[in-house]
């Protein structure tokens, strides 16, 4: 990349501070991710996405969203400085422990559920929530438009 010039390829950076039994290679992530952008405009195409053990994963929990309890997965837009040039888009934190037993206890394939959560994380940090139904909707549909393309059922149907 040459100085001055906005980033304009495609990347996903994976880190694991976890062992990898169960966890999707790099390549699968980025597919999960490049299909969540497909048709988007962003210039920002690079998402980084570190894994984490459950003490970790707690923490980060507790030190940004002020919950106590490891989560599946926290979105963290970036925020470039006014007239920054990146490709940065976010960051998305995974705890593989609590990807597994959801997906256990959800009856889910692991590798479909990881791909959920992937493509979920990645909406957010394009803007999309689900603070409330409407927005939960406009979502949700999205979510399950991106995993049809992969043959993955919707997500949201109860299989206990």
């Amino acid at each position: 990349m040459s100085p001055g010039k906005p980033f304009t390829g495609f990347m996903v950076h994976v880190e694991s501070h976890v062992g990898q039994e169960g966890v999707p290679d790099e390549r699968t992530f980025e597919k999960w991710v490049r299909a969540a952008l497909q048709g988007r405009r962003s210039k920002r195409r690079q998402v980084n996405i570190q894994l984490f053990d459950l003490v970790q994963a707690r923490q980060i929990n507790k030190t940004f969203t002020g919950k106590d309890y490891a989560t599946n997965i926290l979105s963290f837009p970036y925020e470039p400085l006014p007239g920054e040039k990146t490709a940065v888009l976010g960051d998305i934190v995974i705890c593989p422990s609590v990807v597994e037993s959801e997906a256990k206890e959800q009856r889910k394939r692991l590798r479909d559920h990881y791909a959920h959560l992937t493509v979920h994380g990645v909406l957010h940090l394009l803007g999309f929530d689900h603070k409330d139904e409407a927005d939960a909707t406009r979502m949700e549909d999205q979510e399950r438009r991106v995993l049809a393309t992969f043959g993955i059922g919707d997500p949201y149907v109860d299989r206990t």
